[in-house]
């Protein structure tokens, strides 16, 4: 073998040697791929057209122009193992499939794909190579010395068994052997499928027509149709001929003799010996049974059982456990005073691998409310039972008045000494709808959206902290809180990663598209959440989703004036006394007093200073628009302590004594009340 170096002139070689890689790829059927994972172009060469049988004018360069060419079961497949790759550690897959050529035949082919990846692992691309595998298959089969007729039997339960692989529900199951493709793989032009519950045989599959035979429906065991023998024996069931049927079975065959079949057989499905059902194949222009054929059949059925066992227990499994994560999410929502809320939840795996996504929406002093979404690490059972935990000390917490940002670090200070490895992202929203305005705190979460009163939609940039549990472990408990001002009509979108990830897409372009969706979405706030679930179900997302759509009723008369605020500002807090600066200021302009805005927001930050530097207590900081002759705004602070303020003159310095000097300048009337242990500073404006 010749490594380099010079050639012996005395060899004669072509004038085009060596052969160019193409030229080399297209004598052996093989051609090459390049799929871009950001825009989702596919690029592929003349030879790998034509292992698709694809003329060029009719690909459009996109992956979806080939879905013709690929059965679905042969799809889903592929789909799986790209998906797995793109996801995992591997850099590369390899799989036969089969693909359907333009005149109807079934051709096997082989992919081999490599997954390029940028520095920080996430793919970009996928190189490789299609090739035609007929030929190569064939071989093999020649060497095991098989017929033809032998030969296609194998394939016939190799791809059958290949495509009951990914069936993962009954309706999975019934759909690779019920639908036209799989029938023609069978040779058959019919198929009924039944279910044994309770002692009866439930039809749950008739194909292709889908239309079941009156009074077929359920039938005994004991009654006297064939799929009902072969489950009481056990034993496959073989009619040769269309006489045979009718003698066999006279009342059945007046129901179907229209049909003209000439063949059918009925094959019990058992799994853990015992039947879990029966399956029937009609045939047309057949002339029974060879041996070999029942042979075939009769593993079909044992393959077919197994799957759809494994389907069943599946199913049952996934009940179970999303009935576990169901009622650990909130069984009812509250009504929200002054807005309108949508929830929704959706599992999209199958078996215990459900998530950790939940909602909750938390009634909160003085008519706010807290929304919240959080996703916990991992999908099993054991991140629903955390999620479960961790959404009830959150609600507790929110519940005893805690500023947004304690909350959120209370949380993960719970999670981290909990007995679990688990962390959990989560965005924690207090809102006061009367004013509008939004405390927002998140915890390694993805930025919520803002949805406009006309239409648009755009990402809030919200500064966040690091996951639960993970802050507590890492001493990093400051959760940085972010106040958005929402205006009548706008709605705040959060949502669990569920809603944004798509395979070979990054973030990102999920939330660009999920934008979109939202700004294109109905107005109305139930069916825009149903329009985002649809979108999941179509895209077949692999992943669980939790949303929470909050909107701000439009009120005029809530602009006009009846408003009431009320915040606790607890002492040694900086960040609940910003907090209630944020509110008042959003109050006041809300109700109508913005000309007026300036003194009431300094007069209500002075007593709520006076109250937590000469008090060992909190103060509770109240507004109200009291109508009348004429509109007034009240101010009214409460401390715990009875001692009634005085007023001082201010020192040389003026660093004190200045307090309610500047109430009684700026006030048009301010007072004292005594309040059981404490005491209660108001004041009043006058409004326009």
């Amino acid at each position: 073998m010749c490594h380099g170096g010079p050639v012996p002139t005395t060899v004669s070689l072509p004038d085009d040697w060596p052969a160019h890689p193409d030229r080399s790829l297209s004598l052996n059927r093989m051609g090459s791929f390049d799929w871009d994972l950001s825009t989702g172009l596919m690029h592929l060469d003349t030879a790998g057209l034509d292992v698709f049988d694809t003329p060029a004018e009719e690909y459009d360069g996109r992956p979806e122009s080939l879905a013709a060419r690929v059965p679905e079961g042969e799809s889903s497949r592929l789909f799986d193992l790209v998906s797995h790759a793109l996801k995992g550690d591997e850099d590369s897959y390899g799989a036969y499939f089969r693909i359907r050529c333009r005149d109807g035949r079934l051709r096997w082919t082989h992919t081999q794909g490599r997954v390029m990846r940028d520095p920080d692992g996430r793919p970009l691309r996928i190189i490789g190579i299609v090739r035609d595998a007929t030929e190569e298959l064939s071989h093999s089969a020649e060497r095991l010395g098989l017929d033809e007729e032998r030969r296609r039997q194998t394939s016939v339960v190799e791809s059958t068994t290949a495509a009951l692989a990914h069936a993962r529900t009954v309706k999975d199951v019934i759909d690779v052997i019920g639908d036209a493709h799989g029938l023609e793989r069978l040779g058959s032009m019919g198929m009924v499928m039944g279910l044994v519950e309770a002692g009866r045989i439930h039809l749950v599959a008739e194909g292709p027509s889908g239309s079941f035979v009156p009074g077929t429906r359920y039938t005994r065991i004991d009654e006297d149709y064939p799929m009902s023998e072969v489950v009481r024996s056990l034993q496959p069931r073989f009619l040769d001929s269309a006489e045979e049927f009718a003698e066999g079975y006279p009342g059945l065959w007046a129901k179907i003799s229209y049909m003209d079949i000439s063949a059918a057989a009925y094959l019990p499905l058992i799994a853990q010996a015992r039947p879990i059902g029966a399956i029937g194949l009609l045939y047309q222009d057949k002339d029974g049974f060879t041996q070999d054929e029942r042979n075939l059949l009769v593993a079909l059925g044992s393959s077919i059982a197994q799957s759809l066992q494994r389907a069943m227990l599946l199913e049952q499994e996934h009940d179970l456990a999303e009935g576990l994560q169901q009622a650990m999410l909130p069984r009812r929502i509250p009504a929200v005073p002054g807005g309108d809320i949508a929830v929704r939840y959706r599992s999209a795996r199958m078996g215990q691998d459900i998530g950790g996504d939940w909602y909750d929406v938390i009634p909160l002093p003085g008519g706010r409310v807290g929304a919240v979404i959080g996703d916990v690490q991992g999908h099993d059972t054991h991140a629903a039972a955390v999620m479960g935990q961790l959404r009830i000390v959150l609600r507790a917490y929110a519940a005893e008045g805690h500023s947004p940002g304690t909350v959120m670090a209370r949380a993960s200070v719970f999670l981290h000494e909990l007995d679990t490895d688990r962390f959990a992202t989560c965005t924690y929203v207090e809102a006061d709808l009367s004013t509008g305005v939004l405390q927002i705190v998140r915890a390694g979460h993805i930025d919520p959206l803002l949805r406009t009163r006309d239409g648009d939609c755009r990402r809030l940039d919200v500064e966040g902290g690091m996951p639960l549990g993970l802050s507590a472990e890492f001493g990093r408990l400051e959760y940085p809180v972010t106040t958005v001002e929402l205006d009548p009509g706008e709605t705040i979108l959060l949502c669990t990663d569920g809603l944004v990830e798509h395979p070979g897409a990054d973030l990102d372009d999920g939330v660009r598209l999920l934008t979109g969706l939202v700004r294109s979405g109905p107005e109305d706030l139930q069916r825009l959440a149903d329009r985002l679930c649809e979108v999941i179900d179509e895209r077949g997302g692999d992943d669980d989703m939790a949303l929470l759509l909050l909107r701000r009723r439009v009120e005029e008369a809530a602009a006009q004036g009846g408003g009431r605020l009320q915040q606790h500002v607890a002492p040694g807090d900086p960040e609940a006394l910003v907090s209630a600066r944020h509110m008042i200021g959003a109050a006041v302009r809300a109700w109508g007093a913005r000309e007026r805005s300036d003194e009431i927001e300094l007069v209500a930050d002075e007593l709520i200073v006076n109250a937590l530097m000469h008090t060992d207590g909190p103060a509770i900081v109240t507004l109200r628009v009291l109508s009348g002759p004429v509109r007034r705004l009240r101010v009214e602070v409460e401390d715990r302590s009875s001692a009634l303020p005085r007023r001082r003159e201010a020192g040389e310095a003026g660093v004190s004594g200045r307090g309610l000097m500047l109430v009684d300048r700026l006030a048009d009337v301010w007072g004292v009340e005594a309040r059981g242990s404490g005491k209660c500073v108001w004041c009043e404006f006058l409004l326009a």
